[in-house]
């Protein structure tokens, strides 16, 4: 039903930043529940932040006031500011949405329900 296109990632020494986008391509269902993922090697996939219609936001523990996740409804496109990264924060990241009728907006319907970008890696070294 809809397409979920990452961009961004890559490497950076500690302490470091990156951006990331994911660009949603079906409109109809505007930008309800989105968020973002990570999944290190050999780890489970683990939720990272989430934002939903009225612009809510909700992060992990591990990344509260060093990442910042925004869209832009206009261009249907979410981000994920990554600040102060760290090496634990290493692993594929992946931006995952869901339609408007699947609510609340949950890490666990996101998971269970949600279209899925093709992950993107990031990498910090020490």
């Amino acid at each position: 039903w809809t397409q979920v296109r990452q961009s961004g990632g890559g490497s950076v020494q500690a302490g470091g930043s990156l951006k990331l986008s994911c660009l949603v391509s079906h409109d109809a269902y505007g930008l309800w529940c989105l968020g973002w993922f990570r999944q290190a090697a050999g780890d489970e996939r683990e939720a990272v932040a989430r934002i939903d219609n009225n612009g809510r936001t909700t992060y992990s523990d591990s990344v509260k006031g060093r990442f910042t996740i925004s869209k832009h409804r206009g261009l249907n496109t979410l981000y994920l500011q990554m600040n102060n990264l760290k090496p634990e924060d290493t692993g594929v990241y992946y931006c995952v949405v869901n339609k408007p009728d699947i609510q609340p907006c949950t890490d666990g319907l996101l998971r269970d329900h949600g279209a899925w970008g093709q992950g993107t890696q990031v990498t910090v070294s020490s």
